[in-house]
């Protein structure tokens, strides 16, 4: 039984019990990125609640404390204001040194004008991080990592994290079992995996009876600009850079300050050299950035993959899993999302168990929510993508935002749902629900009419 599992073998009075963590029980964490950090950080506050002591071992080989790519967790580096609110209800606070800019506005650029978007409302901001210490080339050392800060707070609670890779898994008499590439076997009664979908920690459980399909993905794209402080508060300023233009398999794309450096993220179906060179070479990109900018002088680059399909069942007796190699947000908030399913995570193995049926019952429905709420984020992309293939279309979204932005007390509606569209605020379904308000429809016809009779201008002036 050592290298296999089969629950059948097991005896008749472990299946009619619901399996629990007890004092003494030892968790295996796989993987110190947001969703291990902040399933260790909540299952061990949550024990102590209760009186439970518990052992948890966090397995990440990485040092978030060094730049990229040994420190990096390959991520845009977003986070929404309503997570950071969320985090700081539950005793987590980020400082300004992990946070290095606070986002309260964007501009929308597309090939028919630009427009400013101030944030909807006072509390909807959005912060810029570095998930490492910064980028291959960093100068100096003046951030933190969002990862590294995030894996200390669960240090603090009492995790002890193990800094090699784990090279085996498997199961002994229905528990599972860890081994690194320098230690032994080590036996434990639950198991959590919240490794990222570049890992290649998924497929070792492949072997396994027990029902897990690692989700599937798509490649995207990630660069890193050095252009120092002054330059970037000078020519990108506090907002984030979204671009809304008509390039096939381009779901989105912005530029994003930090600190020093400048951020291009790319979202889309499997990114590739052709679309990125198309991209960085638009006449949008380039009005955005220095005039000595070269796309080619980049610190740093990667093209990971993110999840666009949760897994099959990702969870079975003992075992969960979190984060992008569970279920994850579409396209963003995938740190938000990491942030819920870890918690759900860790409050069922506390205060319900860690049975397959336990996990069913109290962890699966925070992934079935968002499982639903990406596909209706699916069904907003498409109109999106629609919307971007016909000028008149593109014309309109950018005249009937610049409309409520210039005008004081203007319901904001198209800026509110591009907002949260963009930076992953709220959920697809709240933003889908808002596309089919009778105001929103009126406004948006009428400014599609207008575009559709309307000669196209040189370029909408954007809103300052």
């Amino acid at each position: 039984m050592g290298d296999k599992w089969f629950p059948d073998e097991l005896q008749p009075e472990e299946k009619s019990v619901s399996v629990g963590l007890d004092n003494g029980s030892r968790v295996a964490v796989i993987g110190g990125g947001p969703a291990g950090s902040f399933f260790s950080y909540f299952v061990l506050d949550f024990a102590k609640r209760v009186g439970l002591e518990i052992q948890v071992d966090i397995y990440e080989p990485r040092d978030f404390s060094g730049p990229a790519p040994g420190g990096c967790n390959m991520c845009g580096g977003i986070i929404s204001e309503s997570l950071v609110q969320n985090l700081a209800a539950d005793g987590i606070n980020l400082p300004s040194s992990v946070v290095q800019r606070g986002i309260d506005s964007y501009n929308l650029h597309t090939d028919q004008g630009s427009v400013l978007i101030q944030t909807p409302l006072e509390e909807k901001r959005i912060g810029a991080i570095h998930r490492g210490s910064g980028p291959r080339d960093i100068k100096e050392m003046k951030w933190g990592s969002f990862d590294g800060h995030l894996l200390s707070l669960a240090q603090e609670k009492g995790a002890n994290v193990i800094q090699d890779r784990v090279s085996e898994t498997g199961f002994q008499s229905g528990r599972p079992k860890v081994k690194t590439r320098k230690g032994e076997f080590q036996t434990y009664d639950l198991l959590v995996v919240g490794a990222g979908i570049n890992s290649a920690i998924t497929k070792l459980f492949g072997k396994f009876d027990i029902g897990y399909k690692p989700p599937e993905g798509t490649k995207t794209y990630i660069s890193e600009y050095y252009m120092g402080s002054d330059k970037i508060e000078e020519i990108l300023g506090d907002s984030m850079h979204v671009f809304l233009l008509d390039i096939p398999r381009l779901e989105f794309a912005a530029i994003i300050p930090k600190g020093d450096y400048a951020t291009i993220c790319l979202l889309g179906e499997d990114i590739d050299k052709d679309l990125i060179a198309t991209f960085l070479n638009s006449p949008e990109v380039k009005n955005c950035m220095p005039p000595d900018w070269s796309p080619d002088e980049n610190s740093c680059q990667c093209s990971p993959r993110i999840n666009i399909k949760g897994a099959e069942n990702p969870y079975n007796d003992r075992i969960i899993f979190i984060g992008d190699c569970g279920v994850t947000r579409l396209f963003k908030d995938g740190i938000g999302a990491a942030y819920r399913t870890a918690k759900a995570a860790a409050s069922t193995a506390v205060f319900q168990g860690i049975s397959k049926q336990e996990l069913k019952k109290h962890f699966w429905p925070a992934n079935k929510r968002i499982i639903f709420d990406n596909s209706i984020g699916k069904l907003s992309f498409f109109v999106v993508d629609r919307i971007k293939g016909f000028g008149f279309a593109r014309r309109a979204l950018v005249r009937m935002t610049a409309k409520e932005q210039a005008i004081p007390g203007r319901a904001k509606r198209m800026s509110t749902v591009m907002w949260d569209m963009f930076t992953g605020s709220a959920p697809y379904k709240e933003i889908f629900l808002r596309t089919l308000h009778p105001a929103f429809l009126v406004n948006f016809g009428w400014s599609m009419m207008v575009s559709l009779f309307t000669p196209r201008k040189k370029k909408v002036k954007q809103v300052k």
